[in-house]
């Protein structure tokens, strides 16, 4: 895929969704941050209904610590993996406490630092807490970076490296949330929803299924 398909591509996503954002309810890092590490393997839909009962309750890293595991797993017990996410949690709330004065930090290494915040985490609140050009790839992002041509690679990471090499930097801060919604609702996993695409004259998909 050339640059002139990529520029049009994004222009397209940007055309239809000017200000993207996660669909992750927040209001500030902090919040963004549990949100991130609950979603692991788990809906934003199933997250924000933990999340939208947890936050009135606790929402800072002072009151979620003061819950401990066992009261933090009431609210969260609905998302998988729950038991390693609560530990994770309280352990990520006093790492905040007793290093960053309570305050989410800024840069890469602190934030893969804290527990149940790999690559992919830090690059979401790096990019959407912060404003960063970065873009995290999850599945959706992987997926459609394949499958369109827009940055083919093996791994995670190699989609990553290449989507911050060839994407236009006009894109670079937004492109994370038009990929992953584009691959969240028109290009699926197992059907892509091809004759509903806006994208889909500079798509390089070999199976495109058109009406």
């Amino acid at each position: 895929m050339n640059r002139e398909k990529r520029t049009a591509i994004f222009s397209r996503l940007r055309e239809l969704n000017p200000h993207p954002d996660t669909e992750l309810h927040y209001n500030s890092p902090f919040e963004l941050l549990i949100a991130v590490i609950l979603s692991a393997q788990a809906t934003d839909v199933g997250v924000n209904k933990a999340t939208d009962r947890l936050y009135p309750v606790a929402n800072t890293p002072e009151s979620i610590y003061a819950l401990g595991v066992d009261g933090l797993t009431q609210y969260i017990r609905t998302i998988g993996l729950f038991n390693s996410k609560a530990k994770n949690i309280i352990e990520t709330c006093r790492i905040l406490i007793e290093k960053h004065g309570g305050e989410v930090p800024t840069d890469r290494a602190a934030l893969e630092a804290l527990p149940g915040v790999g690559r992919k985490t830090a690059n979401v609140i790096l990019n959407t807490a912060f404003g960063e050009p970065t873009i995290a790839v999850d599945t959706h992002i992987f997926r459609v970076s394949n499958r369109t041509g827009i940055a083919p690679g093996k791994t995670p990471l190699e989609v990553e490296k290449r989507l911050l090499r060839l994407t236009p930097d006009e894109f670079k801060k937004d492109a994370h949330h038009w990929l992953i919604l584009h691959g969240r609702y028109i290009c699926k996993a197992r059907k892509p929803l091809c004759g509903e695409c806006p994208i889909v004259e500079w798509c390089e998909y070999k199976k495109k299924e058109l009406p």
